[in-house]
């Protein structure tokens, strides 16, 4: 059983994510509306796959990011931006943090599950 995360402010976009996730035989997703109410989820929790959006209140994706990678505990965590922001410079910032992967929306629902399954599969996305 896989146990993704998925922290997106928007409730619509955050529905398409975790039902395309729940595509994924043997993943459970759980929510977070930001990055505060992520923290708190994965304090409590053990997941396989963080999936952040960037651009939220309280907290943004990229201090939530740089967060969980300080943490020893989380440190190794796969970690997905998807986001409006699609300049370079935001993808090597976000890709800088830690992410493993940044994907622009709208998303692919297909590209989005292939990329989320080579990461809980341990395979590294291709850069691009």
């Amino acid at each position: 059983m896989s146990n993704v995360l998925v922290v997106e402010d928007s409730p619509t976009m955050r529905q398409l994510i975790s039902f395309a996730l729940k595509r994924v035989p043997g993943t459970q997703v759980t929510e977070a509306s930001d990055g505060v109410d992520a923290l708190k989820k994965i304090s409590g929790g053990r997941f396989d796959l963080l999936i952040t959006d960037v651009n939220m209140p309280v907290m943004d994706g990229i201090k939530l990011i740089s967060l969980v990678r300080k943490d020893p505990n989380h440190r190794d965590l796969p970690i997905i931006i998807i986001t409006t922001e699609g300049a370079d410079e935001d993808r090597k910032r976000g890709l800088a943090v830690g992410a493993n992967a940044y994907l622009t929306k709208p998303i692919q629902t297909s590209s989005l599950v292939k990329l989320a399954t080579d990461l809980l599969e341990g395979i590294a996305p291709q850069a691009g």
